[in-house]
């Protein structure tokens, strides 16, 4: 049931986040439609909008998209730049496994050297052993075995893949385990060597002499590594920190270099842009605006990358800080400073790239000036420079960023954390860097945008007449420009001198740091001397504090297991429910099955025949297409794919009858199942009995539990009217808000007729208003969540109560099905199950047939996909097959679609039959039903006298539920006053915890001393107890409070004290820096007078503080005393509640354990503060005297530095915040107290409520005892009543008898029955018929016998008539008096009838409730699921719909981008074709004046030819004298002139009307065009439009489908849920009736409720006396508790005084104190400074001491090796003496003739010192040659035989073609100074590369000068030839340790042992070096 309304519950929260997607989607539309609305707006505004307009929003446009792109490809590189660095860790941890696994070589080779000594050790011992003596017999496997053993453990560790950090560490530890072991096994050795040497003195000389030389050897050998391994593992560290404090200077360096680099470009690039500048001549505006605008986008950029520079930086750190632990070791720390050093590189290597950028910025600049002056419009290289200045500013405040951080990290002592914060500085460059080059590309793009449409803009600029205005314009932006340049320069040089200012005092810092940690050691350890004592306190409290806990800890013990035992009890209770429900149900479905079982087994017998019909069907169908798959095959034998398909056929018919098989034997286990039920049925039945037993237990608590329940579902219906009340509100709401937005819709359509700059204000107002109904509407769907929320939890306790009341219905049911089947039908039962036994077999076998047809059904499925593989197969071998083979592959494809349609048709037969088969389960479950009606029919005789009980059980339920109210009253109180003791408890802790923990008891006690009165004698007892132990709990907690309070006072003390010390060393500060200034000149004088007035006026208001912090100590005090009177007075009052407060010690146990927990964390949490506070002063102390210090060191006399002024006056502000906090501190304690106050009256009011309501409830259940004897006499008169009734018809009855009897005596006596008597007797009552009828007959008998008698009986006969009619009168009277009387019983019946059900109606009630409690929890769970499941499904529902709403908006956007693009092409083609059409215009109309023009001139030539000709007639006519034709003649010509000119006007306006009309037409057509376009662009839109609505309205349509979808199932749901609740219904009206059951049970139960009444009234009586008692004891208790006030408030005045005068002493002695304090600092500085230096001399003297002893141990290894050595230089120079060299003479003889002139002295210089000549003979001789021979001879002389180069020339110097004689010899030297003797052999040990660490470690007896040769030396050796190193590195020819002492130290007069094993290339000094020597002779 629970899964079932689980379901229902999650389908209806589906169904509501449905509607609430449906609400949202229309939303969704109506902002759509919002938006097309506006959008068509636009378009229409944007058509009216002017071009330039336009021109500047698109160029916005294309800037924000340019941008856009930008930052993406930002985000995509810093992703890329992440995975790189990645990338990196990855490799440094590559590159760490790889120095393990060299250690792990390092390690195998030590360790096969172990192995070889140890063989060696073996062979000792056996020699020794061979020796007769009983000493040297011991076995030697112990050693062997346990190193073997060793050996084998550890080397299997060291295959592991995954190794980290921590194995470098082991296999540190392993070297050392390793090396202890040589020395075990050289002691061993020494051991076995004086065995044979004590066995040689004997006389045995059987041991070899080779074997001891050798073993000697192995061990020197082993010595001497071991000597060595020593030096390495000491020094390593020690010159790695050298080497990294070098890296790190020059660092910085580099770093100081390249900002005074960035800062020459910079000046170098601000010249260069003043002289562009000043070269700019003419400049266009529209393009200076745009360059604005990209600067402005530019600016907004950078600080967009910034940030995410910053993000990203967070995210390197985070990856740095993984490594951070790893990176302890030496070996990392090296591979991190070669990384560093390669990034280094990259970076000057940037650093070169930028100022060959910067270099060819400054050549395009000056080509741009220089072409400049020759063009108009402005350069496109301007804003690149500008753009590059910024870069170059930029990076100039990155690089000095970089340096603060690395003074920063210069700092910090650890290298570990120098290197992780010089590879974030160095990732952060590489991060800038890359970002500088991606703005640099970026500005190229956009200045090549520039050119294009400065190009653009220059074609345009011909036509444009108005450039002067808009030139001056320019001009004075340009200026504007170069003062904002001017301003940005001043800026730069401002940080530059703000960053030397910031350096200096970061010096200045570090010094004062280094003073402050000297000053820190001295207060630490005094603070630890104080922290010491508080501990000792601490510990002592702590022990207290534990002996209470563990008091504690065994009486929560105690409760615990009480508590257990009672949740064992319960939950064994519960278990037996539940076996018994399980019982039950398995009882019932048995029956149930039972029953269908016999209906099933007919059905499925007939099933089994068709079944059976039908296999035999599809056997022969089978066989069919066998038989034609056999002709297929004959007839294709060729296809071997039919082949394959018979095969296929045939293992599908194996496949069947296996199956058919499988079938027959699950039918056989089936049969046995069944057998196994009814063993089962059997034992059930025995189950049912237990159960029943069971059962009546359970009753009675059930009872108890459902009083429990009604509260709890009182309350839910409340939250449920809550809930539906808010649901009511939200939807008016709803339809308020879409009412509006309805309004606002209307309202912009109406605004769309508006004009532009109203639309514009108004589409700003709407989008506002629409973004704020946004905004509302997203709060009502989630208040309609929240809402449907609430309502599916209100659905879900519904029918959480529907299943409770189910299941109620289902107990009653088991409970009467088990009383009436288990006493009379155990053997029906027994009868039915052998029957059902055979139906079940029967079924079963159904079944099995049924499973094996769907299985049957499922393989022809199978068959059919098959099949139709087996068609698409066929179809296209028929494609590729031969013709032949077409006709007999369609045949069987027809034939395999007639047996798919076959199996289709049979598949459909299935489902039909099974849908049958449910049906007639279905009727078998109906007749059941009705059997079980009857049944209940007639169980109501039963319930109608059952009912008198349950109107008993009725009145008892409901006392029990007053009762159970009473007492949850008084728990909610109790709760309430808990909580607010807790609050209490909270506040008061803060300040002092003891105390308010006493006053929470008295609290407690006193509230609930008036409610708890009701508990029993046995838990007062109980309760007295734990009272003592609280007793003795607070007792300590106050000795515990006075020793904490000693403490605080203490701590204020030492505050006081401490704040005077500072006061005093400020004063004694300002009068030094007084002293100093006075010393200083006048003007110095005043300045620094103000400010030591300014600083005594500092000290007064300190002192000030001061004085105000002590008297609030003191105020404080005082309340601290009042609070200890206040609780001293709640003791009191204590130990006079103890006897009433008993009840809730063992409530209080657990609380008062987390309040002493509390309270310790409280005290903890105080000194702690004040330990903050001591360290804040000292550190402020050493501050002070640091700072006089170096005031006192300073003796100049204007040496006071601002920078102490400074620091002065921020401790100043620190001490005043400081005095702030105390101020904060005392009004917080102020506020408890307060709040304390507060508390208490509203306790003394809950009291009082509390009393109150202790009276009403008496009154209550006084009514309530009254209305239930009201009740119980009640029923006694209805009972009395009903017997009465009984009794009178009891009497009627008796009456119509004896009527009725005289009546047929009279008949008797009647011999004859007249016809009308019969007819009147008819008419009386059929009772009376009946009795007559068979009175007739008797009758009829005797009137026989008495036929004479009737004569003589006639007249009585008439007589008696009378008589009878007044008996039959009466008999009707009667009659309807019992029909009236039967009436009226019968309305009393139906009263109590009405009267029980409404009693039962409460019992079902009252048991549903029980239910209830017990199935909330499952609720909640449930409801807690579906909610869960409901929100994901609702969060999931909005991420899809806002990514919908998303993707529309892009899609939006979209759109309108590529309209704006659209439109402005379109406007640019306009725009081109207006610009053509006005030339053209211009163009015709001078075409149409040259052609007037030309017109005027041919008339006015032909007017001069006509005039010419009219003066020749004239001059004729002249001559002929006839002038009046010649006047006549030129009137004429007038005339036709004037006329002329009139047509030549007419003519000329004519051709301008046409003109004007031509143009007309022209325009007109423009606008025709414009608007089809128009149109066309509205038809897109539209067609777009229509498009966009046909998708959402299918997206609409799939959505209602959806929805159809799911109304429909859940409609079936409904329908479903439906026939449940009728059936469940009927379970219910089954149960009512079996509840007739109980009745005998709660009949017994009644006299017991009757019992409990009784003695709950006597206890009602006691609770009311004790009452009274306990009002009393609370006044007396009141009176005592104001006595003690009085009485501790006496006291603790006097104690305030003597305390008062404590306090004066002390501060005296404080004062005292002080002034030796300060001597005592300054002995303390010195006697620190003398400890210093002691500490660090002895730590040198035990370096010195190690030192000496590893040299005496190297002294005697060289001893043994001298000896060798010297034995054979001896032989060397016993051999070589006298000779001479005859190959080297001939060279220097050849040489002497092969070198020039001038140095052929030279080779008598060498020949001279070969063959042995002194100086002055030298001199002598080379006396007339003076050349430079001299200074030579010295040089060679002097340091021939002290040193040789010690490394070779490198090979760019060597000119071999051009070698001179001087450079030959020095060839040979290197040749012939490599030793004869042959080298001496190593270890593969021994053997290390050049490079490696180990080689360049100088050794401890090397002097400092040696070792920084060596450091310098390594950092030269990068540079070397590698084919020239092994020269120079594996012989150096001179002995470092011999440096320096005189002599000659050449290397065959020295040990090798110091320089051969380490091969060491040491440097030697300028001065003796022949190699420089050499050098400077060939420079000349």
């Amino acid at each position: 049931m629970s899964s079932w309304l689980g379901g229902l519950g999650s389908g209806l929260g589906q169904s509501l986040g449905q509607v609430g997607g449906s609400l949202a989607s229309i939303t969704g539309q109506i902002s759509n439609f919002t938006k097309d609305m506006l959008m068509e707006d636009t378009e229409e505004l944007e058509a009216e909008l002017p071009n330039s307009r336009r021109k500047d929003i698109e160029a916005i446009h294309a800037i924000l998209r340019s941008e856009n792109e930008r930052l993406k490809k930002v985000c995509s590189d810093l992703e890329e730049k992440h995975e790189a660095s990645e990338l990196q860790i990855k490799q440094q941890s590559t590159s760490y496994r790889n120095q393990l696994q060299q250690k792990e070589v390092e390690i195998s080779h030590l360790k096969a050297r172990q192995i070889a000594l140890q063989e060696e050790l073996l062979k000792v011992r056996s020699a020794a052993q061979s020796v007769p003596s009983g000493s040297g017999r011991a076995p030697p496997t112990s050693a062997s075995t346990s190193f073997g053993y060793d050996v084998s453990h550890h080397a299997s560790t060291f295959h592991d893949d995954d190794m980290d950090f921590g194995d470098v560490i082991w296999s540190q530890q392993e070297i050392n385990r390793l090396s202890n072991e040589v020395s075990r096994l050289e002691s061993e050795v020494s051991h076995w060597r004086h065995i044979a040497q004590t066995t040689k003195a004997q006389g045995t000389n059987t041991s070899d002499q080779s074997e001891i030389c050798k073993l000697q050897n192995t061990i020197k050998e082993l010595k001497q590594n071991r000597s060595q391994d020593i030096d390495v593992h000491q020094h390593e560290m020690s010159v790695l920190q050298n080497a990294h404090q070098q890296k790190l200077t020059e660092i910085t360096r580099r770093h100081r270099e390249e900002l005074s680099d960035y800062e020459e470009r910079i000046e170098e690039l601000e010249t260069l842009l003043q002289q562009g500048g000043s070269g700019v001549g003419v400049t266009d505006h529209s393009k200076i605006l745009e360059m604005q605008k990209t600067i402005q986008i530019l600016q907004t950029e950078k600080v967009a990358s910034t940030e995410k520079m910053e993000e990203l930086e967070n995210r390197v750190k985070d990856a740095d800080q993984k490594l951070s632990s790893a990176e302890n070791d030496r070996d990392v720390l090296r591979r991190e400073q070669e990384l560093l050093s390669v990034e280094k590189r990259q970076i000057i290597e940037e650093c070169e790239r930028l100022k060959l950028d910067c270099s060819r910025l400054q050549s395009s600049a000056r080509q741009q000036s220089d072409t400049v002056t020759g063009k108009e419009g402005m350069p496109p290289q301007r804003p690149s420079v500008e753009e590059e200045v910024l870069r170059l500013q930029q990076a100039l405040s990155d690089a000095e960023n970089e340096i603060v951080r690395l003074k920063s990290l210069s700092q910090d002592n650890s290298l570990t954390e120098d290197n992780l914060k010089l590879q974030e500085h160095v990732q952060a460059l590489e991060n800038k860097n890359s970002l500088l080059n991606q703005e640099k590309e970026e500005l190229q793009i956009s200045l090549l945008k520039l050119n294009n449409e400065y190009e653009i803009i220059k074609s345009t600029a011909t036509r444009e007449m108005n450039l002067d205005s808009e030139l001056n314009e320019l001009r004075l932006n340009l200026e504007a420009k170069e003062q904002e340049l001017n301003q940005s320069i001043t800026e730069k040089e401002v940080l530059v001198a703000e960053l030397e200012e910031l350096d200096k005092q970061n010096q200045e810092a570090t010094k004062h740091m280094i003073l402050m940690k000297d000053q820190l050691s001295k207060q630490q350890n005094e603070g630890d001397h104080m922290v010491s004592k508080l501990k000792q306190d601490i510990n002592d409290e702590k022990e207290r504090v534990h002996q209470l806990e563990a008091d504690k800890m065994n009486i929560t013990k105690e409760l615990e297991t009480q508590k257990e035992k009672l949740i064992q009890s319960e939950q064994a209770r519960n278990e037996l429910h539940v076996t018994k429900q399980t019982l039950e149900g398995k009882v019932e479905d048995l029956v149930d099955q039972l029953n269908k079982l016999q209906n099933n087994n007919l059905n499925t017998q007939k099933e089994n025949f068709e079944l059976r019909e039908q296999m035999r069907q599809n056997e022969e169908e089978l066989s069919r297409v066998r038989n034609e798959f056999t002709q297929a095959r004959s007839q294709l034998s060729d296809s071997s794919f039919q082949d394959d398909l018979l095969k296929e056929r045939e293992e599908e018919v194996r496949n069947l009858k296996q199956d058919l098989s499988q079938m027959e034997h699950i039918s056989e286990n089936l049969e046995k199942v069944a057998f196994d039920l009814k063993l089962e049925n059997e034992k059930l039945v025995l189950a049912c009995e237990d159960v029943k037993h069971q059962l009546e237990e359970s009753l009675a608590g059930k009872s108890q539990i459902s009083l429990e329940k009604d509260t709890v579902v009182e309350a839910l219906k409340v939250e449920k009217e809550h809930l539906e009340a808010e649901l009511c509100q939200a939807e008016k709401r709803f339809l308020e808000q879409t009412n509006k937005y309805e309004r606002t819709i209307e309202e912009l359509s109406h605004a769309r007729n508006l004009n532009s700059s109203t639309l514009q204000q108004e589409h700003e107002h709407f989008i506002k208003l629409s973004q704020e109904k946004d905004f509302e509407i997203s709060e009502l769907k989630k208040d309609i969540e929240q809402v449907n929320a609430d309502h599916q939890e209100t659905k879900e306790t519904l029918s959480s109560s529907l299943e409770e009341q189910k299941q109620l219905a289902q107990l009653l049911k088991e409970k009467e099905m088990f009383i009436e089947k288990l006493q009379g039908k155990s053997s029906e039962l027994q009868e039915e199950l052998d029957k059902c036994t055979q139906a079940l077999r029967k079924n079963e076998i159904s079944k099995q047939i049924i499973e094996e047809k769907d299985k049957s059904l499922a393989s022809m499925k199978e068959e059919n996909n098959h099949l139709k593989e087996e068609l698409e197969r066929l179809r296209e071998q028929q494609s590729r097959a031969p013709p032949v083979a077409d006709p007999k592959t369609r045949d069987i494809v027809t034939e395999l679609e007639s047996e798919v349609s076959q199996l289709n048709i049979i598949k459909g037969d299935l489902e039909e039959e099974i849908k049958h088969y449910q049906e007639v389960i279905k009727d078998q479950n109906q007749s059941q039903m009705q059997l079980l009606q009857s049944l209940q029919e007639q169980k109501k005789e039963m319930d109608e006298f059952q009912s008198q009980h349950e109107q008993m059980n009725v009145t008892h339920t409901q006392l029990f539920m007053e009762k159970d109210e009473e007492i949850q009253n008084l728990q909610k109180t109790v709760e309430q006053i808990k909580t607010q003791l807790r609050e209490e408890r909270q506040d008061i802790q803060t300040e002092n915890p003891d105390i308010f923990q006493e006053t929470k008891v008295q609290s407690l006690n006193i509230e609930n001393g008036s409610e708890k009165h009701d508990l029993s004698k046995g838990e007062t007892e109980r309760l007295v107890k734990g009272i003592k132990e609280r007793e003795l709990e607070i007792k300590l907690l106050n000795e515990k409070n006075i020793s904490l309070t000693k403490q605080i006072d203490q701590l204020s003390k030492d505050e006081v004290g401490k704040l005077t010390e500072i006061i005093q060393q400020k004063d004694s500060e300002i009068q030094a820096l007084h002293a100093r200034i006075s010393s200083a000149s006048y003007s110095q004088d005043v300045y620094f007078q103000q400010q030591q007035q300014a600083y005594a006026m500092e000290r007064e208001n300190v002192l000030a503080v001061l004085n105000e912090k002590t008297r609030e100590n003191s105020h404080l005090k005082t309340e601290y005393y009042k609070m200890m009177d206040i609780v001293a007075a709640k003791e009191a009052a204590l130990i006079n509640l103890q006897d009433e407060n008993k009840k809730l010690a063992t409530r209080f146990e657990s609380s008062g354990q987390d309040m002493f927990r509390e309270t310790v964390q409280n005290l903890s949490r105080i000194i702690r503060e004040k330990d903050i506070e001591i360290d804040a002063l000292s550190q402020k102390c050493q501050t002070l005297l640091t700072v006089l210090q170096t005031s006192s060191t300073d003796n100049v006399l204007g040496s006071v530095n601002s920078n102490q002024f400074e620091e002065l006056l921020q401790e100043r502000d620190k001490l005043k915040q400081q005095v702030k906090k105390m101020e904060e501190w005392k009004q917080q304690v102020m506020t408890t107290v307060q709040n304390m106050q507060r508390e208490s009256a509203q306790l003394q009011e809950e009291l009082h409520q509390l009393q109150a309501q202790v009276s009403v409830d008496s009154d209550h259940n006084s009514q309530l005892q009254v209305d239930y004897t009201g009740l119980i006499q009640s029923y006694e008169q209805n009972e009395t009543k009903l017997k009465n009734f009984g009794q009178e018809l009891a009497q009627v009855q008796h009456s119509i008898g004896q009527l009725c009897s005289t009546k047929d005596l009279l008949l008797g006596k009647l011999g004859v029955i007249p016809p009308h008597f019969r007819s009147g007797s008819s008419s009386t009552s059929q009772s009376a018929e009946s009795r007559r009828e068979s009175k007739s007959e008797k009758l009829s008998e005797a009137s026989e016998l008495l036929q004479h008698e009737i004569e003589d009986l006639r007249q009585s006969l008439k007589e008696k008539d009378a008589t009878i009619r007044t008996l039959q009168e009466n008999n009707h009277r009667l009659s309807d008096s019992i029909a009236a009387t039967s009436e009226q019983g019968r309305r009393e019946h139906e009263q109590s009838d009405s009267e029980m059900k409404q009693i039962k109606e409460k019992q079902e009630v009252l048991q549903k409730l029980l239910k209830e409690k017990d199935l909330l929890i499952k609720a909640k769970s449930d409801q807690l699921l579906s909610l869960n499941e409901s929100f994901t499904n609702k969060a999931n529902e909005n991420e899809l719909l806002r990514q919908a709403v998303t993707n529309l908006k892009e899609r939006i956007l979209m759109l309108e981008m590529d309209i704006s693009k659209l439109k402005e092409e379109n406007e640019k083609i306009v725009e081109a074709s207006r610009g053509k059409e006005t030339e053209y215009q211009a163009l015709q109309e001078t075409n149409a004046k040259f052609s007037m023009m030309l017109r005027e001139k041919e008339f006015e030539s032909h007017t001069m030819k006509e005039k010419a000709l009219a003066f020749e007639q004239l001059l004729k006519e002249k001559e002929q004298g006839k002038t009046g034709e010649l006047n006549q003649l030129l009137n004429a010509v007038k005339s036709m002139q004037e006329k002329t000119v009139v047509f030549q006007q007419e003519r000329d306006q004519v051709m301008l009307a046409l003109k004007q009309k031509q143009m007309e037409n022209s325009a007109q057509q423009n606008q025709v065009q414009h608007l089809r376009d128009k149109e066309l662009r509205l038809n897109q839109e539209l067609e777009r439009l229509r498009n966009h609505l046909l998708e959402s309205e299918d997206s609409y349509t799939r959505e209602a489908l959806a929805a159809e979808d799911r109304e429909a199932k859940l409609r079936k749901k409904v329908t479903a849920l439906e026939e449940k609740l009728a059936s469940s219904s009927n379970a219910m009206e089954n149960a009512s009736h079996q509840a007739s059951v109980q009745v005998e049970s709660l009949q017994e139960q009644l006299t017991v409720v009757s019992k409990q009444r009784d003695e709950t009234a006597l206890q009602l009586s006691m609770s009311q006396e004790q009452v009274k008692q306990y009002a009393l004891s609370l006044a007396n208790l009141q009176m005592v508790l104001e006595h003690f006030q009085q009485e501790e408030k006496a006291m603790y005045s006097a104690e305030l005084e003597k305390q008062n005068q404590l306090v004066a002493e002390w501060r005296k002695k404080a004062e005292n104190m002080e002034g030796k304090v300060v001597s005592l600092q300054e002995r303390l500085d010195e006697a620190n400074a003398a400890l210093d230096s002691a500490s660090r001399l002895t730590e040198q003297l035990d370096l010195k001491e190690e030192q000496i002893e590893e040299l005496k141990k190297q002294d005697e290894l060289r001893k043994e090796m001298l000896d060798d050595v010297q034995k054979r230089l001896m032989n060397l120079v016993n051999s070589t003496e006298g000779k001479v060299d005859k190959v080297l003479m001939r060279n220097l003889f050849i040489g002497h003739f092969h070198t020039p002139k001038n140095q052929r002295h030279e080779v008598f210089r060498l020949m001279g010192s070969i063959l042995g000549i002194k100086k002055e003979d030298m001199e002598q001789l080379f006396k007339e040659d003076r050349g430079g021979v001299t200074r030579w001879m010295t040089g060679w002389l002097g340091g021939g035989s002290k040193s040789v180069p010690s490394t070779p020339l490198r090979p760019s110097q060597q000119s071999l073609l051009n070698s001179s004689f001087s450079e030959l010899f020095v060839k040979f030297l290197e040749t012939e100074s490599h030793p004869s003797i042959p080298p001496p052999k190593l270890s593969v040990h021994d053997m290390k590369p050049l490079d490696s660490p180990g080689r360049r470690k100088p050794a401890m007896n090397e002097p400092e000068s040696l070792k920084e040769a060596t450091a310098s030396g390594a950092g030269r050796r990068s540079d070397v030839n590698p084919f020239l190193a092994p020269r120079s590195a594996a012989v150096p020819l001179v002995n470092p340790a011999g440096h320096g002492s005189g002599g000659s130290a050449h290397l065959l007069l020295k040990p090798i042992s110091d320089v051969l094993p380490t091969f060491t290339p040491l440097p030697v000094s300028s001065d003796n070096s022949a190699g420089v020597v050499l050098k400077d002779l060939l420079k000349q």
